[in-house]
């Protein structure tokens, strides 16, 4: 699909061939044709938009235009902003709507980008294929008999299909280059601490980043250029200087040293697949990049160690939402404030008794604190039963096994240790080459329902992409054409030591060029 670019856009509104109201209203148009079939958008703020790219447009005659006038952004539900609704995908938050904004979309707005609408995805971004959102599957704009991706599917999808110029998402373990390969479209997922996670809903804190999602590398480049760089909101941002990534698009490769890891070539890779990226890589090496085969020899225990840890960590963030203080509520009789409020009641009625020696008011309240206890417990089990799907309850029943008194070393601990192995491969291949290139998926893109019934066979779909997070390390997938056979996307991927986006974009950008 030949879509829209925001480097065209931009060139159009300095030529003063079109305005930023006149970009908003297009792409709103194409949301009305094409949104209800594909699902890829949970929330479309039409006067919203319409107001702000208005009032950009008085800005510009002005002669105050902003970097990003005029840029029409899609942002994934589980990324805050204020007054939208952020539900990531669930039943569990879908009537709540943001207090305040993301430190990301506080910057692309000052910059002057327009939020067109929040995007679906998979429930709390756990999944491979966006079919596990409460507000239904993305379809594939390719052929939406196919899944787009997951778990950012509705923000590659709405780029795609062209309903937007770019849009964000989040990785936590392939959830920007898994739809982007799948959807023929350029993602990034930057390195850990790259990008601030303040507004990121919390899937696994140790592995979640947000990244850029567009039709060129050069909107992917422009974009990081906003969002990249240290924010005093998460401590977990890292204070390295941002350089501008757009001067990094040369096109130049002669001389870069490029590694094949084997691992990611090994049984299981579509052999069309291969052959593809096989391709592009000849393509580089004839403009003087230097191809040499690597190993990675603890990539097998990608897929093992990321589904313990990021299940663990999301065992413990999800334990927040107990329908109380906000989100969703099962309809019990009595909601947990007055239940609370009782049990306090009672409690300072015991301590009383106890004082005076009331031993038989004593048994009394303890009996009705016994009773409220387990009223309290109903209601959270209600709620988290009905608020939360499938894969999200398998998720947490996981990483709360893993967590569990007597299994915390021999599983948890245990892949702590396997994934300072991981980096540790990485960081001995980026001294020997200067990008690592392996296939984004082992597949194209799959039938949705193919896989929902087998959670085994939909994890490992992410082999590819699992161990870029758990090192921490930037992955930039690249659409490389179409597969033979059924005509649906495929997707290169690029690997970069840590802060080393520059260079994939680089290494990205003559990729595409060349195509």
């Amino acid at each position: 699909m030949d879509q829209p670019t925001f480097a065209q856009a931009h060139r159009a509104l300095e030529a003063d061939e079109t305005s930023c109201e006149e970009l908003v209203s297009s792409f709103l148009d194409r949301i009305d044709e094409k949104d209800d079939e594909l699902n890829a958008f949970t929330t479309v703020d039409r006067d919203g938009a319409l107001n702000h790219a208005r009032y950009l447009d008085s800005q510009r005659e002005r002669g105050n235009p902003r970097p990003l006038s005029g840029l029409v952004l899609a942002v994934k539900d589980n990324i805050c902003i204020r007054g939208y609704p952020v539900s990531c995908g669930s039943k569990m938050l879908k009537d709540f709507s943001s207090l305040y904004d993301a430190s990301v979309i506080e910057r692309l707005r000052d910059a002057g980008a327009i939020f067109i609408g929040k995007t679906n995805c998979d429930e709390f971004a756990m999944g491979s294929s966006n079919e596990t959102s409460h507000f239904g599957p993305v379809r594939n704009p390719h052929d939406t008999d196919y899944v787009p991706g997951g778990s950012s599917g509705g923000s590659a999808a709405a780029v795609a299909a062209g309903l937007c110029h770019a849009a964000l998402g989040s990785d936590t373990g392939g959830s920007v280059r898994q739809p982007s390969a799948f959807c023929g479209v350029v993602g990034l997922k930057p390195t850990y601490g790259r990008v601030s996670r303040s507004g990121l809903v919390a899937f696994a804190s140790s592995l979640d980043v947000i990244g850029p999602m567009a039709n060129s590398v050069e909107d992917v480049a422009t974009l990081l250029n906003v969002i990249a760089g240290e924010d005093p909101n998460d401590s977990t941002s890292a204070p390295v200087e941002v350089p501008d990534y757009t001067d990094a698009l040369t096109g130049e490769v002669e001389g870069l040293r490029i590694g094949l890891p084997d691992e990611y070539f090994t049984e299981g890779l579509d052999e069309d697949v291969r052959q593809m990226v096989r391709d592009r890589v000849a393509t580089l090496e004839d403009r003087g990049a230097d191809v040499q085969r690597i190993s990675l020899p603890h990539t097998e225990y990608g897929i093992a160690t990321y589904y313990l840890l990021a299940t663990a960590e999301a065992s413990s963030n999800l334990a927040r939402y107990d329908g109380i203080r906000y989100g969703y509520r099962a309809d019990l009789k009595e909601t947990k404030e007055s239940l609370r409020e009782r049990r306090e009641e009672m409690k300072s009625e015991l301590a009383t008794a106890r004082t005076k020696g009331d031993d038989d008011r004593v048994a009394e309240l303890e009996a009705q604190l016994d009773e409220e206890q387990r009223a309290l417990d109903a209601l959270y089990t209600r709620t988290r039963s009905e608020g939360f799907g499938d894969e999200v309850k398998r998720r947490i029943m996981l990483g709360t096994y893993a967590l569990s008194a007597g299994y915390y070393d021999k599983y948890y601990e245990k892949a702590q240790r396997v994934r300072t192995l991981i980096r540790h491969d990485f960081d001995q291949a980026f001294e020997d080459v200067d990008v690592l290139v392996t296939p984004t998926t082992p597949t194209p893109p799959f039938q949705l329902g193919e896989k929902t019934d087998d959670p085994l066979e939909m994890y490992l779909n992410d082999i590819y992409t699992v161990t870029a997070n758990l090192a921490g390390i930037p992955g930039l997938s690249v659409p490389i054409g179409v597969h033979p056979e059924d005509g649906l996307p495929v997707g290169l991927q690029l690997l970069g030591a840590h802060f080393d986006e520059a260079l994939l974009l680089q290494v990205g950008d003559a990729i595409t060029q060349s195509s």
